[in-house]
């Protein structure tokens, strides 16, 4: 027997034990200024949560009024609808917020309902909310479906959803990202684009010779994380201005997400140069330290159009080691995709030439 027959028989006999259950029968739920008054009968019912709730009397339940936390006022009273009718609501707008609500008071048929929805509406601005809310609630299908769209639309990765949910959401973005095959883990091998030398170091971030993680700073947010220390960019601001920018491009290189936070807070230039010409936007660009160049682009002097000595912005550098991400953000901060270098290539030259197909798709992309 299927869980939706279960449920009905379970509820047909609950609303049969209503005619006799008198005024103690009902409680009232209140969700923010919401209150919606219902049977405590139909509720155990249709939810385990309920059920468990009212059988060990709650001190709450106890006094005929529960505080439900993290669901809005109009998604709980979908949610006491659907006790009553085993009815889901064709609603888009609320489907992620209704499935979140089942899934919390197990409601197992509602969530597959609002799940499939989700799925029927997968957009590109919207689903890298999908591909959260489908990872955070643990629904296979929609995760699948989420990934697979985004795989086929890359350019999800390009907008305000995706760097929302990387904000709001890092571990989530993290375990999607392993899905959809994500960027290479190192940096690849910069091949011939032309003129200009290209240092064989280790540091450099077109060196065939990196091997830094793509992966090395998850993406977090600088919002969620506390604010920095005082101490620490009390000592990065005793130091002179070239230092804090030398530091700022040290950090940038190896992906240090704590210390940029710090030097940034302490005044450091982020317009500072190496010996390439590079800033530290470039390095961590093409390390594919997203989070890093986030943090970097919030800087009201940050140029993510900046060159370096061969006329290379770091756009050019995330796209020739294949860091989605990095790109994306350069993106939204008003990169500009038509910059060429000294023999006239553009970023998007530069992924055609390593073959990163990703970036490819996000570049052609208007």
């Amino acid at each position: 027997m299927s869980a939706v027959p279960e449920v009905q028989n379970t509820t047909t006999e609950a609303l049969a034990a209503l005619l006799d259950g008198g005024e103690g029968s009902l409680v009232t739920l209140v969700a923010g200024e919401t209150r919606v008054a219902a049977h405590r009968a139909v509720l155990a019912a249709a939810s385990p949560v309920f059920a468990a709730m009212f059988a060990h009397d709650m001190l709450e339940a106890s006094c005929g009024q529960v505080s439900i936390d993290d669901v809005e006022g109009p998604v709980l009273r979908l949610l006491v609808a659907y006790a009553y009718t085993l009815q889901a609501p064709q609603l888009p707008d609320t489907a992620a917020q209704l499935l979140s609500a089942a899934d919390k008071y197990g409601l197992s048929a509602l969530k597959a309902a609002c799940e499939r929805q989700l799925i029927s509406q997968l957009a590109v601005e919207t689903a890298a909310a999908t591909a959260v809310t489908a990872v955070r609630h643990s629904c296979p299908d929609a995760t699948r479906a989420a990934v697979a769209f985004i795989k086929d639309h890359l350019q999800v990765m390009a907008t305000r959803g995706w760097a929302d949910a990387v904000l709001e959401y890092p571990q989530q973005v993290i375990e999607v990202g392993s899905m959809l095959g994500g960027p290479p883990a190192e940096d690849s091998s910069p091949a011939a684009t032309g003129g200009g030398s290209t240092p064989n170091s280790d540091s450099q971030p077109h060196s065939g010779h990196s091997r830094t993680p793509a992966a090395a700073a998850p993406p977090t947010s600088a919002r969620h994380t506390p604010p920095p220390d005082d101490a620490a960019v009390s000592r990065f601001r005793s130091l002179s201005g070239a230092e804090r920018g030398r530091r700022l491009i040290e950090a940038a290189k190896v992906g240090a997400v704590e210390e940029v936070r710090l030097l940034l807070a302490a005044g450091a230039d982020v317009g500072a140069r190496d010996g390439d010409g590079e800033t530290a936007l470039h390095w961590a660009a093409g390390r594919g330290h997203a989070v890093v160049v986030r943090l970097l682009l919030l800087s009201a002097a940050s140029d993510p159009n900046a060159r370096d000595q061969w006329w290379r912005t770091p756009l050019h550098w995330a796209a020739r080691n294949g860091h989605a991400e990095a790109a994306a953000a350069l993106l939204q901060a008003g990169a500009d995709r038509g910059k060429t270098d000294e023999d006239g290539d553009t970023p998007l030259d530069y992924a055609r030439q390593q073959n990163k197909h990703h970036l490819i798709e996000m570049l052609t992309q208007r």
